[in-house]
């Protein structure tokens, strides 16, 4: 069960408050930078520090008439500081302002979704090696291939998630940046070393060249980064919404004893968080071709990227983070059936060893062609005849002639096929091998949230 804590709203993070809360920051951090330099008067850099704040509804009232962001926020500021607010936003450009607070506020939106990858990555972990040893049916193009066991089909997703968690990291590295480098990129006003000084007082690295922007390459790396997460989480989804199919029934989201799957038919249970996943991800991935869109901008900067990064930045960190907590509840409610999936893992008779039968003629001396010729003519008649494979197998004397029957029992024998398996999670987990503490042992019962 997911533990309850604390965390840090999404929306507030891209809420019109806290974006303009943001830009105060950056407007201060620079006059009191500038006043260090000797550029601004420091009592005027003190005024500015103790008074500068900003009533919301008369900022977009002044926006309404003005038509530009930046200025009605400057101007509502001034109203408020005074006769010093003239040192307000000196030297600057606003994107000097716009671009740099967005870097903060895509740090703040990535600290939360660094969370949600990490509680994410735990529960797989721990369900992984709750289900290690529980077998079942691998599948290729849907059909039965050989066999797995669910805790490894876990721990392969905990592995993916561990490297979007690396992917991540860098992305949201790569996007803590600011800029005060003027309204084409030149330091026109200001200077590299100031513009080094600002970005260190807040916490960001001083890109190393810009126009009158941050290029977005950064943004659309970003966006990408984040649509390749929604991908893996629309993956899982995908997996648990096919073990879910009543013809298969190995694994199924939580429902409750009050839930209601149809209007029409009472006994149906849905997918219905699956579906949402795997639906939500399509926007996330959508969101990602407008990021790409907006690195080719006219000369050293237009306007086109702005309005869609107003919506694409705050809906994929939001939708990303609300995705990720649905998955992490997802994978540790989710109702497990250890018997259905050894019985799906028996229900063809033993064709699933077909490959190490195969194997084994072609030690005894059978050419490659000639051992899956007959291996596959068994197999064959077991799919259309509903027959036993294994049982074919025994019977044909050319096989037993070869292969002694002992060997045959062991191309048949599950603890051969899943002999790897703690070697795996050695790899995955790095644990020697060895159960984790804490690990629960299966007992095939359902998990409530």
């Amino acid at each position: 069960m997911i533990p309850r804590y604390t965390r840090p709203d999404m929306g507030r993070i891209w809420s019109d408050e806290n974006r303009f809360r943001t830009w105060l920051a950056v407007e201060v951090a620079a006059t009191e930078t500038l006043a260090e330099a000797g550029m601004v008067p420091k009592d005027a850099a003190k005024a500015i520090r103790e008074r500068a704040d900003f009533n919301l509804q008369r900022i977009h009232e002044i926006e309404a008439e003005v038509r530009h962001d930046v200025i009605a926020f400057t101007t509502a500021v001034a109203e408020i500081v005074g006769p010093d607010a003239r040192w307000f936003h000196y030297g600057l450009t606003s994107n000097d302002v716009v671009d740099t607070a967005q870097a903060l506020l895509i740090a703040q939106a990535s600290e939360i979704i660094a969370e949600d990858l990490q509680r994410l990555a735990e529960v797989l972990k721990r369900r992984a090696w709750e289900f290690k040893d529980t077998p079942m049916i691998g599948r290729t193009h849907g059909v039965h291939a050989e066999p797995i066991t669910f805790g490894f089909k876990l721990a392969n997703w905990y592995s993916e998630v561990r490297r979007d968690i690396e992917r991540f990291a860098r992305a949201a590295e790569d996007m803590r940046v600011g800029k005060f480098s003027g309204a084409v990129g030149t330091f026109a006003h200001l200077s590299p070393e100031l513009e080094e000084k600002i970005c260190a007082r807040l916490g960001l690295k001083a890109a190393a060249v810009s126009s009158q922007v941050i290029q977005r390459d950064r943004h659309a790396a970003y966006l990408a980064t984040l649509a390749v997460i929604a991908c893996t989480l629309d993956k899982i989804a995908t997996e648990i919404r096919h073990l879910q199919r009543t013809e298969v029934r190995e694994a199924e989201e939580y429902f409750s004893e009050k839930q209601k799957g149809s209007s029409a038919m009472p006994h149906k249970r849905n997918p219905v968080t699956c579906e949402q996943i795997s639906g939500l991800a399509r926007v996330v991935r959508s969101n990602a071709q407008a990021g790409f869109e907006n690195v080719a901008l006219w000369h050293e900067r237009d306007i086109s990227h702005s309005s869609a990064e107003r919506v694409i930045l705050p809906d994929s960190t939001t939708l990303v983070d609300y995705l990720l907590q649905k998955t992490t509840n997802l994978i540790d409610t989710m109702f497990v059936y250890p018997q259905r999936m050894k019985a799906n893992l028996e229900s063809t008779g033993g064709l699933v060893f077909s490959g190490q039968l195969l194997l084994d003629l072609v030690e005894s001396g059978v050419s490659r062609e000639d051992a899956y010729r007959t291996v596959q003519d068994h197999a064959m008649r077991a799919w259309k005849e509903g027959l036993n494979f294994h049982d074919l197998v025994l019977k044909d004397k050319k096989i037993t002639a070869r292969v002694p029957r002992q060997q045959i029992e062991r191309a048949f024998d599950l603890d051969r096929q899943l002999r790897n398996i703690d070697k795996i999670f050695a790899r995955v987990f790095g644990l020697g091998g060895s159960k984790p503490a804490g690990a629960r042992k299966v007992t095939g019962k359902r998990r409530r949230p």
